[in-house]
């Protein structure tokens, strides 16, 4: 297994052990009136539930991906931000064929950009006009600009990486002033291009796709187009995350937190029908949903000293009065996350460029932290290269409720990848944030445990010959 293997820790008693001895512990404590066998505090806890498996480690990554994590650039980074903030502004309503100014040059940019990477990229332009909106007054050419790095075995399953490459100002309706859009977003889209030069060569086992979005600042529409047409190819995304805003550490105080990456990941999904959520309702899964999932897995992954990037999980879909990229992909029913930074310094995002008592405001690269840049882009190597590099979600995953029993039975369908090696059952207890035990069960497709299934969550994941994990699949209740 290598660098990705569990670690072997001692196996943890049983239910049946569990109950047994906590009989035996009850019965040895005396009761004094008054009394109960509580903390200092005279609160009682619960004691912890034992069962099947072993506790749970993270991923680590492998000597391969740390070799690619070494290879992200911060200078290249901060030459790439700089070029899209000269183009002046990147507005979606700006020129668009001025070869110097607006959103036309840096669409050309970019996509020479990826073009010349050569390798496994493949580069296309999006383009779609969007009709009359609140923030487009009049029909519009919109381009999304799309890299592909296309599997070697499992190509079919796909994963996106999003940033936009549009700006604005304060007044969202003015194209011609100068937007810099340094952190918003010329950031995330510069991660974008160091992972596509990065893994140029570095062929990944299933399908990548960095899309280079516009519009977003006028109503998500770049990402709605894309996420839409892929929906309509049947294309089968198993992950997305978009990068906005992810230039700096600075707080509006002046502190900094340099080794922070937020995360944004929704429980209740946006897509979920009215079944779906009656089902959520009575078996519990708020917190289980396949969003939340995956930024588990990126917590497993990419917060290590290799991306020397702590992320911490917000559990939301986005910041208050925001939304970004991602939420074109949760509305069609597929798992994604955000990445963001720490802390927010609204004077340098949607401003004018000014200077107001002594203040500059604008989102200019002089307030951009590129060393952190590219840290974040570390982190979306690490995911992405564990996603694409790994077994894919099990599919289909069930708990079995067709009769009451104390213990617990799950499926799930095989997948077909080549180096499948088989399967690991996940549970935690229903108070904890993040799975704690694991179950090695093999090349199987179902597994008894015994431990009831009202008492804690249960998940499956598969495991390749490598040692590579996918993101868990959270089951749901069926008879068969």
């Amino acid at each position: 297994m290598g660098d990705n293997t569990e670690n072997q820790e001692r196996r943890t008693a049983t239910r049946r052990t569990f109950l047994s001895a906590t009989a035996v512990t009850a019965a040895a404590v005396p009761l004094v009136a008054g009394a109960s066998p509580a903390t200092a505090g005279g609160r009682w806890e619960d004691p912890p539930i034992d069962g099947p498996g072993r506790r749970i480690t993270r991923q680590r990554p492998s000597a391969a991906l740390r070799r690619a994590l070494r290879a992200v650039d911060a200078d290249r980074i901060e030459a790439d931000v700089r070029r899209l903030v000269a183009f002046g502004t990147r507005h979606t309503l700006s020129v668009q064929d001025d070869p110097v100014r607006g959103i036309g040059a840096a669409r050309d940019w970019i996509y020479d950009r990826f073009a010349a990477i050569g390798g496994a990229v493949t580069v296309e332009k999006q383009a779609f006009v969007q009709p009359v909106s609140p923030r487009v007054p009049t029909p519009t050419t919109i381009t999304n600009v799309i890299a592909t790095l296309r599997g070697t075995t499992t190509p079919e399953r796909v994963y996106v990486l999003t940033a936009h490459y549009d700006s604005r100002v304060t007044d969202v309706m003015d194209f011609t002033s100068d937007a810099p859009g340094a952190d918003d977003d010329a950031s995330g889209v510069a991660v974008l291009l160091e992972l596509a030069r990065v893994l140029a060569g570095r062929p990944l086992e299933s399908t990548l796709v960095l899309g280079a979005v516009a519009g977003e600042e006028q109503g998500l529409y770049g990402s709605i187009h894309m996420a839409q047409t892929m929906l309509e190819a049947g294309t089968d995304v198993q992950g997305m995350f978009s990068n906005d805003i992810v230039g700096s550490s600075w707080a509006d105080d002046g502190t900094r937190d340099p080794r922070i990456l937020r995360l944004f990941a929704e429980g209740v999904p946006t897509s979920e029908t009215p079944a779906q959520a009656n089902t959520r309702r009575a078996v519990g899964g708020e917190n289980d949903s396949a969003s939340r999932q995956l930024a588990r897995f990126v917590d497993s992954v990419a917060d290590n000293d290799d991306t020397g990037m702590h992320v911490r999980v917000i559990w939301r879909r986005d910041r208050y009065l925001r939304g970004s990229d991602h939420i074109s992909f949760l509305e069609r029913g597929w798992p994604a996350g955000r990445f963001t930074e720490p802390n927010e310094i609204f004077a340098h995002q949607h401003q004018d460029v000014r200077v107001e008592n002594g203040v500059q405001f604008g989102d200019l690269p002089e307030f951009c932290d590129f060393d952190f840049i590219a840290r974040v882009a570390r982190v979306n190597l690490a995911t992405v290269w564990s996603l694409a590099n790994g077994p894919g979600t099990p599919r289909n995953a069930r708990i079995l409720t067709a009769a009451l029993t104390n213990d617990t039975t799950l499926r799930w369908d095989r997948g077909t990848e080549p180096d499948l090696a088989g399967y690991e059952v996940v549970w935690r207890e229903t108070t904890e944030p993040d799975w704690t035990h694991v179950i090695a069960v093999g090349d199987v497709t179902e597994h008894t445990a015994d431990l009831s299934k009202d008492n804690v969550f249960f998940g499956v994941r598969a495991v390749d010959s490598a040692g590579h994990r996918s993101p868990v699949a959270f089951p749901a209740p069926a008879t068969a």
